[in-house]
């Protein structure tokens, strides 16, 4: 008898606890404490990346800037002792980066439009999606072996274009994805209004959409820079790398990520100097084009 007594006061005493968080004051309370509990977390989150973040760029800073001299950017790759420099290699990055946005901007543009405006749902264009997101995630060495069985055996030796080729790859399902994504945020309103002028489909996804969406169309382009700018294995296996000046894309090619696995590795200060100078300018670099894009955008959005 007093078991059940006691049990029947646990379950009371536990129906009036809920009956107690269940009433107005009970849920504003239980809400503010999740708040604070989901803001705690947010801001440690932001704390670890931001100070993960901070890390490299300051060990990027302290390593890479007793290296950056005007030598650095004006001498060519040299062996040990020789007071060499990186510009082949900064040359030659930004050759092949600029093929591969080149080719990869518009059509990672026009494949993202199409499956945003013009694509139904269909099989076809399941098999385009699936792709392109399983190109996002593809390991680059694999896309340096595929160019290198397409481009480079064929022809008997590597290549600046095989390599830009190689970058493009990469570079295209990035400018897809955040194309189709950023397209698909624009208020559909927006576009009746524009069919409701006459305008035609065609004008419509240019002056209207692409227009409303160009903030987030230069980021993922952005994107797609930043990531093929640092990108070594697919370009060991298509450009190589070159010790001396060459701008002739049917040969092999210095670039920057190359020269610092080469040089990381070894045994000479002076080119593990160079490597973390080289790491440093393909950071500042891939910085700069972020605040000058961000910039630019801003200023036009603001002039409409």
């Amino acid at each position: 008898m007093e078991r059940a007594v006691m049990e029947a006061g646990a379950a009371g005493t536990g129906a009036a606890v809920g009956a107690g968080w269940n009433r107005p004051g009970g849920l504003a309370l239980r809400r503010r404490l999740v708040d604070r509990v989901a803001t705690g977390l947010s801001i440690a989150a932001t704390a670890i990346v931001l100070l993960a973040l901070g890390s490299i760029l300051l060990t990027l800073l302290v390593r890479g800037l007793p290296g950056l001299s005007w030598g650095t950017l004006v001498h060519v790759m040299a062996p040990p002792g020789s007071n060499g420099g990186l510009a082949n290699a900064i040359v030659g990055s930004l050759v092949q980066t600029g093929f591969a946005a080149a080719i990869g901007t518009p059509v990672g543009l026009l494949t993202g439009i199409y499956l945003s405006e013009y694509a139904r749902d269909g099989r076809v264009v399941d098999i385009v999606r699936f792709v392109s997101d399983m190109m996002l995630s593809a390991p680059s060495i694999l896309v340096g072996l595929f160019v290198y069985m397409l481009l480079v055996m064929p022809f008997g030796h590597f290549s600046g274009i095989s390599g830009a080729i190689a970058l493009a790859v990469l570079f295209v399902p990035v400018v897809v994805r955040t194309t189709e994504d950023m397209l698909r945020l624009v208020p559909l309103t927006m576009r009746e209004a524009a069919y409701a002028l006459g305008a035609p489909k065609w004008r419509v996804v240019l002056q209207v959409c692409l227009r409303a969406a160009r903030g987030g169309v230069l980021t993922g382009i952005l994107l797609a820079v930043a990531r093929v700018s640092g990108e070594t294995a697919p370009l060991l296996f298509t450009s190589l790398g070159n010790m001396n000046w060459s701008l002739d894309p049917g040969a092999p090619m210095a670039s920057l990520p190359v020269a610092i696995y080469q040089y990381a590795g070894s045994a000479y200060d002076d080119w593990v100097q160079l490597a973390w100078t080289g790491a440093l300018l393909i950071t500042a670099g891939v910085l700069a084009l972020n605040v000058l894009v961000r910039l630019w955008s801003r200023q036009a959005g603001s002039g409409r």
